[in-house]
């Protein structure tokens, strides 16, 4: 009897860093991203003066929104840093 193994995810789909950067971008008018990650867990810095003014939470869930299906279907786990310009620059 022959058991074929079958995982849960192709790994011709899956999403590599620079896909991650360009979704948020284009789902954030204005957001600089930075994704590191292995195609299953990311870590993401984003730069975007509409966090300004927001709590971690809300800029967290506007990241999330930018991804939006892609967070559920393709993305495993992301761990992000959200900024406001300044806040980068006073952390330089």
């Amino acid at each position: 009897m022959q058991h074929h193994y079958a995982p849960d995810f192709d790994l011709a789909s899956m999403p590599d860093p620079a896909d991650i950067q360009n979704w948020i971008e284009a789902g954030l008018p204005g957001a600089k991203a930075r994704v590191e990650g292995d195609g299953r867990h990311f870590e993401a810095v984003v730069i975007a003066a509409d966090f300004s003014g927001k709590p971690l939470v809300e800029r967290h869930q506007m990241v999330y929104r930018a991804l939006g299906d892609k967070m559920r279907e393709e993305i495993h786990a992301l761990t992000m840093k959200t900024l406001t310009p300044e806040e980068q620059a006073e952390a330089k």
